[in-house]
């Protein structure tokens, strides 16, 4: 793989920082046309890649961009406008928001993985391992500040659907993984994945970003129980005096406010009070009670500290050969196609937020990128966990100036130091992030006013991929439906010439693996 010289400006993402466009103050945009709008964001994003605007809290403008010492310059922080302190807070802040997935993905595994007596303490550990190493590689190759982990759902589509349901032996549905995230690789290597990036209008990848705003907002409204399933109406309001959904709902005020006040490290500060309330106050909210009810803080019976496991009877037992039988390649395609287009929204939406992507839509660096993605897929499918993949949740990094690898980096080795000190991080409860993650999503909204919604042809498609997130909980779905209608809308009304002809293709596929699933 090829280093590249951290200071040449068109390699680093944080070497010309591109105004994302929520830059523009409401004003401009409610005076004059669209045309007008565009120009004044247009001029906004040539001064910040000149240095005039700042690219996140803790900018120093002073600095001109030099880099102090050799952390400095290897990850670019005061040429991005941030600080060490705000990059360390901002790993931190990501940590505590996706520590669940510590717990989490160990249960789900677990129905379709036995290994007897520890497997769920080995799983423990394969999560751990697979989360340190998959957001090391974005911190460390890539230095973008997007952590990765095991990937809800799809370890869900893993145990219960694949293992559980088609009877595929665990050994083999984890070959199915590494010979996808092979897929990942090649596809980012010969520039396919950026390709498709960079074939996405901008309205889209706008309406991305609000469309994964609204999908943290649900898991945020679903962890705290204010929002729950409904027979009758597919959703509806949960138990407001249930101790997760109050806890959840003071969170949710204080760190509003917080955030209002433009206090430093507003998010991590809102996720450790409502923590420390919950334990202090003995509030019932933390799973391991009798006959699966919620309890108070347990404590740290066997302390917070504890020598990890490892896992010897997980690790290189996936079954290449096996998932390459004709009869599996639906699934390693399912595989594929999901963390594709879900990694593929994600990273997008992400750089979109952190003001990454230049004015052509370009995230710089792409190829490195995606390249990590698939790398972390393969190296979790050899440790035995399902796919690795970019999280979501690294939206509060963001939010709290995380703009360079550091935050990553700080994260990743969260997730190592979790491996012994695993109790600890079981003391957040989810009503304590689920109040950033509401929020999170309320400021990712912020750039849909960017989109030409007076235009049907980019309304309709921005809209579908914004609301079609959070009512099917993939990320993929959305940038499916989005894809598909932007493409199906422009030719039926004679302006095909205005769309990529390398979405036309991504669109062809949607439709054929849409069709290829209902069919089978």
């Amino acid at each position: 793989m090829t280093t590249h010289d951290p200071s040449a400006g068109r390699d680093r993402p944080d070497r010309e920082p591109v105004a994302d466009p929520h830059s523009a103050t409401p004003a401009q945009l409610d005076t004059g046309t669209h045309d007008t709008a565009r120009a004044e964001l247009s001029a906004q994003q040539a001064a910040h890649r000149a240095g005039l605007l700042r690219t996140g809290e803790g900018a120093h403008p002073a600095t001109g961009g030099v880099p102090r010492n050799a952390l400095d310059r290897f990850f670019g922080i005061s040429s991005s406008g941030s600080t060490v302190p705000v990059e360390v807070r901002a790993g931190l802040t990501t940590f505590l928001t996706m520590s669940y997935i510590i717990f989490v993905n160990p249960q789900v595994l677990g129905a379709a993985i036995d290994v007897g007596p520890t497997t769920f303490v080995q799983l423990l550990s394969v999560t751990c391992i697979a989360a340190m190493v998959g957001t090391l590689f974005m911190g460390l190759i890539a230095r973008y500040p997007f952590a990765q982990a095991p990937g809800m759902g799809l370890n869900a589509f893993f145990a219960y659907t694949v293992v559980l349901g088609m009877g595929v032996a665990w050994q083999t549905a984890l070959g199915a993984v590494f010979v996808s995230g092979i897929l990942f690789v090649v596809l980012s290597v010969i520039g396919a994945r950026r390709a498709i990036v960079q074939a996405i209008p901008m309205g889209l990848k706008l309406a991305i970003t609000a469309g994964i705003g609204s999908f943290l907002a649900l898991l945020g409204l679903r962890s705290a129980g204010i929002v729950v399933a409904n027979e009758a109406t597919l959703v509806g309001l949960g138990d407001l005096g249930a101790p997760t959904a109050w806890l959840a709902i003071i969170g949710l005020i204080v760190t509003a406010v917080l955030l209002q006040l433009k206090v430093k490290g507003a998010i991590l500060w809102g996720i450790l009070a409502v923590s420390l309330l919950a334990i202090v106050a003995r509030v019932e909210v933390y799973a391991g009670g009798a006959d699966g009810a919620l309890q108070a803080f347990p404590g740290f019976t066997d302390g917070i500290v504890g020598a990890p496991v490892w896992p010897s009877d997980l690790v290189g037992q996936m079954d290449i050969m096996g998932a390459l039988g004709l009869g599996l390649l639906s699934v390693v395609f399912t595989f594929f196609f999901v963390d594709f287009f879900d990694a593929t929204g994600t990273l997008t939406g992400l750089s979109q937020r952190a003001g990454y992507l230049d004015e052509k839509g370009d995230m710089p660096r792409a190829k490195t990128v995606f390249s990590m993605d698939g790398l972390a897929a393969m190296f979790g499918a050899f440790m035995g966990t399902s796919t690795t993949t970019a999280y979501v949740e690294s939206a509060s990094g963001i939010e709290e100036g995380g703009r360079t690898g550091l935050t990553a980096t700080v994260t990743g080795l969260l997730f190592g130091l979790a491996l012994f000190i695993w109790p600890l991080a079981g003391a957040i409860p989810g009503a304590a992030t689920a109040p950033a993650l509401i929020l999170i999503g309320a400021l990712m909204m912020d750039g849909i006013r960017h989109i030409e919604w007076d235009e049907v042809a980019e309304g309709v498609p921005a809209f579908l991929t914004i609301i079609v997130m959070p009512l099917t909980f993939s990320i993929a779905n959305g940038v499916s439906m989005g894809i598909i209608s932007y493409c199906a809308i422009k030719v039926f009304t004679g302006r095909g010439k205005d769309v990529h002809w390398a979405l036309y293709i991504v669109a062809a596929l949607l439709l054929a693996r849409y069709i290829w699933l209902d069919a089978g």
